[in-house]
């Protein structure tokens, strides 16, 4: 079966860096691009950053731009976050996301999330 595990969160300061690893098992995972979503208290989840399935292509939303690098190793069939510079606003539970065809279809997998908090 399909699983995706974060891991890497915990608590840092304002200005500093966490790298976020997400662990993929149960399909071919360098045939697929993977996605990092982020979803703070009270708000709907957000997309957060993309990678080709090679790595060649990455895009970012606006306000991380800049600041976090999405990257993919598919020897070890992992999707890594390195997120510097952090703001209290980049405070969310991120989640690693798959979009995948099945026999009913495409469907999206996701991670249990990994909690990030930037406070002083």
């Amino acid at each position: 079966q399909v699983q995706l595990v974060e891991s890497g969160g915990g608590l840092v300061q304002p200005g500093g860096s966490l790298r976020l690893s997400c662990a993929a098992s149960g399909f071919t995972f360098r045939n697929y691009p993977m996605r990092w979503w982020r979803q703070a208290s009270g708000k709907e989840r957000e997309f957060v950053a993309t990678i080709a399935s090679q790595g060649g292509y990455t895009s970012y939303l606006d306000s991380v731009q800049g600041r976090f690098t999405i990257s993919r190793d598919n020897v070890q069939n992992t999707v890594d976050l390195q997120m510097n510079s952090l703001l209290p606003e980049d405070t969310a539970v991120y989640y690693c996301n798959a979009y995948l065809p099945g026999p009913s279809g495409p469907k999206d997998y996701w991670g249990q999330g990994t909690h990030v908090t930037v406070s002083s």
